[in-house]
């Protein structure tokens, strides 16, 4: 197991589980969480026999509190405003390029900050007890870059509510809006996790890294544009050495062996 403090990574199997390590915190974000978090998608990418990352929080409070508060301003006081990005919108921004599918696994409250992480995974499950909220607007401030992945996700009227007001909502309220994939009790969370990794890993590892990579292009294209994109993609998909190997598995009816190329 490698880790920054802040941060641990943990291989299981052919899944990278990044754990924010600040249960005394819960799970704050500061520097060294985000360090962390790039530093386990970037460890991710790099492994070809990771096949899904996994984040969540130590614990079983929170799975992120948002911004450490303690710090922040500090932090607001010593921003270098010649700086056109920030660290945290370039974590945002490398979760977005990312080629592998990505779980949140929510096992305590999500708020502010925190609502970003579990909003630039590709799906997430969490336990049904979790809270959620963005009331970063009752300390003065506003959840500007979580809005950047929010608003393709949840009903704009759910958005406005939430950021406007600040107040908390449940898992329930949260699986509603499009935040969840899943919510399940706290004593089954892991076990939701484990079937939706294994959902992942027994397909095509080329058609997924391609497949996430086009989903990501089309994003802001009209349909006259993506489909013109969309319909070179699939050729030079079926040219790959998974498709191949899936057609004949399943002209065989046997499970397929993914070279993963």
């Amino acid at each position: 197991m490698a880790d920054n403090n802040s941060v641990l990574q943990e291989k299981r199997g052919q899944a990278l589980w990044i754990t924010i390590n600040r249960p005394e915190k819960r799970n704050a974000i500061n520097g060294d969480v985000i360090a962390g978090i790039v530093r386990g998608y970037r460890d991710a990418h790099d492994d070809p026999s990771i096949r899904v990352i996994v984040l969540t929080g130590a614990g079983d409070k929170a799975f992120c509190a948002g911004a450490d508060l303690q710090n922040t301003g500090g932090a607001f006081a010593a921003m270098d405003f010649s700086r056109p990005n920030v660290d945290y919108a370039d974590l945002l921004r490398l979760s977005q390029n990312a080629t592998k599918p990505t779980i949140a696994r929510v096992n305590g409250v999500c708020m502010a900050g925190g609502m970003g992480l579990l909003c630039m995974t590709d799906m997430a499950v969490a336990a049904d007890s979790v809270i959620f909220g963005l009331p970063e607007v009752k300390v003065g401030v506003f959840p500007m870059q979580v809005m950047s992945l929010l608003q393709d996700i949840a009903p704009r009227r759910l958005i406005n509510e939430w950021a406007l007001t600040g107040e908390p909502f449940d898992a329930r309220a949260a699986l509603s809006a499009g935040l969840l994939n899943h919510i399940v009790p706290a004593a089954e969370l892991d076990a939701k996790v484990d079937w939706l990794i294994c959902r992942l890993t027994d397909k095509s590892p080329t058609a997924i890294r391609r497949g996430k990579y086009a989903m990501r292009a089309i994003a802001s294209m009209s349909f006259d544009e993506s489909i013109a994109y969309t319909e070179s993609q699939i050729a030079l998909l079926a040219m790959t050495e998974d498709a191949k190997e899936g057609l004949k598995a399943f002209a065989e009816k046997r499970k397929p062996s993914w070279p993963g190329r």
